[in-house]
């Protein structure tokens, strides 16, 4: 019997956005561990999370509101200043599924909507590992710095296919913050090799039943090989053996890694507006 394809349930997306909360409640405690004195923090708030771990931090975003309701004033108000006293912008990234009172709320609040990311996801199943010439091994600390410099390398050169991200990011910059994920107790990290050499890096996090397939790149010199197929069916047996039911990825809207998620049985399940409030000059009608 074919796999039955997922339906986008407004249960199921509070369920994934759970685990996104997860995630980067793990990201911050591990941020919180490396650098006591960054100012660290996850708020919840809305059902979701404030979070912030440094400056330029991927971390640093609003996760999983509008799931346990409307948004009330001291929610706003939790927003604003929990990024004002830090000094950052407020980046929220809203699910099409949440409350819909919270989009009018925000942009009510003079944040501005600057994007899109899309949130793809399969049922697992009986996942299978074909044979290559592609060896996708776990990433022993030894290798952190050769995965760090994969990854990074991949992400400051986007194949250009699809929406460009709203996002930018020195190479130094990101290449500390992602350090993190060293240290993150919930993330396994992957590194693929070709004759030897490390082409590629990525990592996935369990939650709830739930497999997030995040931080996955290719060098350039080694794309359209088989790279991100290969971590996709080792990153998906991992998953199933760990008791995992659900996996989810998320892409920048039309990208060359959506096309490659979705020909591996990935569908669309929602997509996140992603809104901005740059904190030292928002007005106060949400205090």
């Amino acid at each position: 019997m074919p796999k039955q394809p997922l339906f986008a349930s407004n249960d199921l997306a509070a369920r994934l956005e759970r685990a996104e909360v997860a995630l980067i409640q793990s990201g911050v405690k591990a941020t919180q561990r490396l650098d006591p004195d960054c100012s660290a923090c996850a708020v919840p708030v809305g059902g979701g999370v404030a979070a912030f771990a440094g400056d330029n931090s991927p971390f640093n975003k609003v996760a999983g509101l509008g799931f346990s309701g409307p948004p009330q004033d001291s929610d706003l108000t939790t927003l604003r200043t929990t990024y004002a006293e830090r000094k950052a912008p407020v980046q929220v990234e809203l699910s099409t599924l949440a409350d819909p009172t919270w989009a009018p709320a925000l942009t009510g609040a003079s944040y501005a909507l600057v994007g899109f990311e899309n949130v793809l996801g399969t049922s697992i199943s009986n996942p299978s590992v074909t044979s290559s010439d592609i060896e996708i091994e776990s990433c022993e600390t030894n290798d952190i710095d050769d995965w760090l410099d994969v990854f990074v390398t991949g992400f400051m050169t986007p194949d250009g296919q699809g929406v460009p991200s709203h996002e930018s990011f020195e190479h130094s910059m990101l290449k500390r913050a992602l350090r993190t994920f060293a240290h993150m107790d919930s993330v396994t990290r992957f590194v693929a090799r070709i004759d030897g050499a490390i082409v590629g890096s990525a990592s996935m996090c369990m939650n709830d039943g739930v497999a997030i397939l995040c931080g996955a790149a290719t060098i350039p010199s080694h794309r359209r090989r088989g790279v991100q197929a290969a971590f996709l069916e080792r990153r998906l047996a991992l998953a199933h053996d760990q008791g995992c039911d659900v996996a989810i990825v998320t892409t920048a809207p039309g990208s060359k890694s959506q096309q490659n998620v979705q020909r591996r049985g990935f569908q669309l399940l929602y997509s996140r507006a992603i809104l901005t409030l740059d904190t030292t000059t928002a007005t106060h009608a949400d205090a």
